[in-house]
C-alpha cells in the first residue's frame, strides 16, 4: 500500500466500515436524477428552464457537483481555484438568464443533501465521529462553494446592472435635450408611456443629518435610496431620475395623456408627494408638469424654474404646479418693471430678517402667529419687524392694496438675488 493511499485511508471517513467517498461513488449514476427531480419539483425557477437545457448543462453541472463532493471527502481537500472558478461562472450564467441567487445557491445545497442522505443512511452506533467528519466536510464544502456562486452571481448582476443603468442614463439624457427617444428606449428595453410627469424635487435633510456625532453623507445616502426605492414601488413603469441628497429630477411614468391631467391627477401627484416625504424622512418641495416624451425637455426647464420660484417665495413643502405660482414665475421673467419692483425692496437689502419676515407673514395668510411659529420668533418681534418694514419702504403688508405690490416685489427680489432667469 503506498504512503497516499494510507492517508487518504485514514483521512476518508468510514460507514460500516466501508469508506464514505466509495459508497457516494457507487450511488452517483443514480444521485443526478434524484437532485434534478428535488430541483425540479422545489424550485420554481428550475422548473421553468427549458427541458433540453435541464436535461444537458444543468444536469451535468449537478454531477460534477456530486463528484467534487466525492472529492471532498476522500481526500479532505475543499475544491481548488480553477474548481471555484467554473462554479462562479456557471453562477454567472444562471444571473444572466435571470434565476434567482437563492435558487442558485440552493441548487448546491439540495445536491450536498441528497449526498449526505444517501451515505448517512448506512450509519451506525459505532459511526458517530465518521457521521460527524462527514458533515464537517459537508458544511466546508457548502460555505466555500457558497461565496463562490454568490461571486460569480453578483459580478455578473453588477455588469449588466451597469448596462442598465447606462441605457437608462441615455434615454434620460436624449428625453433632457429633446432629441428623438424611441432609439435610446428601444436600446434600454423600455416603451415609452404616452407621458411623463417631470418632477423637480427640492429634499430637506432628514433628521440624523442635523444630529452631532452621526456621519451626515451616510444618512444622506439612506434617505437617497428610500426615496429612490419608493418611487419605483409607486410605478409599474421605470422612473428616470438624476437625484443626489438635496434633490433632482424625475421622470414619472404616466398612462395619462399630458392634455387629459386633471385635477384627479394633480390630488392623486400631491399624496404621492407627501407618502415620498414620510417613507424618506424628510420635507419635499416638488415641483411639476406633465408632458409627452417629445416635450419632456421643455418641461424639465419649466419645473426648474418653477423649483426655484416656489423656494425663493418661501413656499412649504408639498406639490406645486404652474398655476399655483402664477404670479411669482411671470415677475421672475426679465423686463423693466421686474427691476423696478425689485428696487421697492431695496431700503431692506441689509436686513435680511426684515425680507424673510414680510416673505412668511404673505406666506401664512397674514397670519402672524403662524409666521411667528415658522420663524421661531415671538409674535411681537414679528409686528415690530413689519413695522420697520413699512417705516422703510413704504408698503405695509397688512394693507390689501400693498399686498399684491409687495409679492410681486419680493419675487423680482427673489429673482435678482438668485441670479436672474432667462426667460426659458
Amino acid at each position: 500500500m503506498t504512503a497516499s493511499n494510507t492517508a487518504e485511508r485514514d483521512s476518508a471517513p468510514r460507514l460500516g466500515g466501508i469508506p464514505v467517498h466509495e459508497r457516494l461513488r457507487t450511488a452517483a449514476a443514480a444521485l443526478a436524477p434524484a437532485v434534478m427531480a428535488q430541483l425540479v419539483d422545489r424550485v420554481p425557477a428550475y422548473g421553468a428552464l427549458p427541458s433540453e437545457q435541464l436535461r444537458g448543462e444543468i444536469t451535468r453541472e449537478v454531477d460534477r457537483g456530486i463528484r467534487a463532493f466525492t472529492e471532498v471527502l476522500r481526500t479532505g481537500e475543499l475544491p481548488g481555484e480553477t474548481e471555484l472558478a467554473r462554479i462562479s461562472e456557471s453562477s454567472a450564467r444562471r444571473a444572466d438568464e435571470g434565476v434567482p441567487l437563492d435558487a442558485v445557491v440552493g441548487a448546491y445545497h439540495f445536491g450536498a443533501q441528497e449526498c449526505a442522505a444517501q451515505v448517512l443512511s448506512a450509519a451506525g452506533p459505532g459511526d458517530l465521529p465518521d457521521v460527524l467528519l462527514v458533515q464537517q466536510r459537508l458544511l466546508d464544502y457548502l460555505r466555500l462553494v457558497s461565496c463562490a456562486v454568490a461571486a460569480g452571481y453578483v459580478q455578473e448582476r453588477q455588469a449588466a446592472l451597469g448596462d442598465e443603468q447606462v441605457a437608462r442614463q441615455s434615454l434620460l439624457s436624449t428625453l433632457l435635450e429633446g432629441g428623438d427617444p424611441q432609439t435610446a428606449a428601444d436600446r434600454a428595453g423600455l416603451p415609452l408611456p404616452a407621458c411623463y410627469l417631470v418632477l423637480g424635487i427640492a429634499m430637506g435633510p432628514h433628521p440624523d443629518e442635523l444630529l452631532p456625532g452621526v456621519n451626515h453623507a451616510v444618512a444622506a445616502r439612506r434617505k437617497l435610496r428610500r426615496l429612490r426605492n419608493e418611487l419605483q414601488r409607486q410605478t409599474a413603469g421605470v422612473p428616470l431620475s438624476v437625484l443626489s441628497g438635496n434633490g433632482g429630477l424625475v421622470l414619472f411614468p404616466s398612462d395619462t395623456p399630458p392634455a387629459d391631467f386633471g385635477g384627479t391627477d394633480r390630488d392623486r401627484l400631491s399624496r404621492l408627494v407627501e407618502h415620498l416625504g414620510r417613507m424618506c424622512g424628510a420635507e419635499l418641495l416638488v415641483t411639476a408638469a406633465a408632458a409627452a416624451p417629445d416635450g419632456v425637455a421643455d418641461a424639465s426647464r419649466l419645473v426648474g424654474e418653477l423649483r426655484e420660484v416656489a423656494q425663493a417665495s418661501g413656499r412649504g413643502p408639498g406639490l406645486y404646479l404652474l398655476d399655483d405660482v402664477l404670479l411669482e414665475y411671470q415677475l421672475s421673467r426679465p423686463s423693466p418693471a421686474r427691476d423696478r419692483l425689485g428696487a421697492l425692496l431695496a431700503p431692506l437689502a441689509r436686513r435680511p430678517e426684515l425680507l424673510d419676515t414680510l416673505r412668511t407673514f404673505l406666506a401664512c395668510g397674514l397670519d402672524r402667529r403662524q409666521a411667528a411659529a415658522r420663524l421661531q420668533v415671538h409674535p411681537n418681534t414679528v409686528d415690530y419687524r413689519l413695522r420697520r418694514a413699512t417705516e422703510l419702504t413704504g408698503l405695509d403688508a397688512a394693507r390689501g392694496a400693498d399686498q399684491l405690490t409687495l409679492r410681486a416685489a419680493l419675487a423680482a427680489h427673489d429673482t435678482a438675488r438668485h441670479g436672474g432667469q432667462d426667460g426659458g
